[in-house]
């Protein structure tokens, strides 16, 4: 029974690598759309700062992506979770949030001093935490 839910889990690990493979690929060839089409609508070929934002966001979301493939590729090789590794995904996303957050927008996404503290707090303890697995040893 057990060696039926392993087998189980491995497929369901495949699917996930697969999907998140096909995910990326995709994002990969947006990007690459995006900037192209942002140099080339403008024959000033020059980008306006809302572009550049849009850019690193989807650079910042690729990476994400492939740092989960890795943290599902580490599982399956070592069958062992690498906290290491997904702390630096929470890091990456935090940091595209704090990358992304636009000063002029207004409404939902809008600068307040409540959520500039509570992304501050969450870096923090990102930070520690990551300081602490690295400092025993034992991210892998």
């Amino acid at each position: 029974m057990l060696e039926t839910v392993n087998k189980f889990e491995k497929g369901v690990y495949y699917a996930l690598m697969i999907m998140l493979g096909v995910v990326i690929f995709f994002g990969v060839i947006e990007l690459l759309v995006i900037i192209y089409s942002a140099l080339v609508s403008d024959l000033s070929y020059h980008l306006s700062n809302h572009e550049i934002l849009e850019i690193f966001g989807y650079f910042l979301l690729i990476l994400i992506g492939i740092e989960l493939l890795e943290t599902i590729k580490a599982y399956l090789i070592k069958n062992e979770i690498h906290v290491e590794i997904i702390i630096l995904v929470a890091i990456i996303a935090v940091a595209r949030k704090i990358i992304l957050l636009d000063p002029f927008v207004e409404g939902a996404e809008a600068l307040n001093s409540e959520g500039m503290i509570a992304l501050g707090v969450v870096i923090i303890a990102l930070a520690a935490s990551y300081f602490l697995v690295k400092k025993s040893g034992t991210g892998t």
